[in-house]
């Protein structure tokens, strides 16, 4: 069984972003232990100066270095990231499981991840050249990491 551990900076207020997060850990389950760590976003003032962002990020990423599971394989989710199809991401979940059954996701809040926040990852990962909002990210993320191991496993979820 894989450890999947997703560590979003932010939460999800609105009920029908939880319950699609539900539905795809429900789904997950029959792979993966999934552990979903939410780490506060730092509150900055309504025009925050660029030193001000900067630290922000540099204490998030500080409370992401602190979740991030011994071994585990990181992949630091973010717009400058490489786009692969679904089965070149179910590849690398196969070729990453022969040497770590333990996978760590990192999801920025609404200002994205410090730079030291995504060296802290081996693979950076962009499902579009688009922004999305970090609660669509998430829920992405768990449909393809549903759709990798379905993919994996020979399921009919991926037609």
């Amino acid at each position: 069984m894989l450890d999947i551990t997703i560590i979003c900076v932010g939460g999800l207020k609105e009920s029908f972003w939880k319950d699609a997060c539900a539905e795809y850990i429900k789904r997950l389950s029959q792979w993966a232990k999934v552990t979903v760590i939410e780490i506060p976003q730092k509150r900055l003032p309504a025009a925050p100066s660029k030193a001000e962002t900067d630290a922000a990020l540099r204490a998030e990423e500080t409370e992401i270095a602190k979740k991030i599971p011994r071994g585990a394989f990181v992949t630091a989710l973010c717009i400058e990231g490489r786009e692969y199809s679904s089965e070149q991401f179910a590849d690398i979940i196969a070729s990453r499981m022969q040497t770590s059954g333990s996978f760590a996701f990192i999801i920025g809040g609404s200002r994205g991840l410090s730079q030291g926040a995504k060296d802290l990852s081996a693979l950076k990962l962009s499902f579009s050249r688009m922004t999305f909002p970090h609660m669509t990210a998430r829920v992405l993320l768990l449909e393809q990491l549903y759709r990798a191991l379905s993919i994996l496993s020979g399921g009919k979820y991926h037609k």
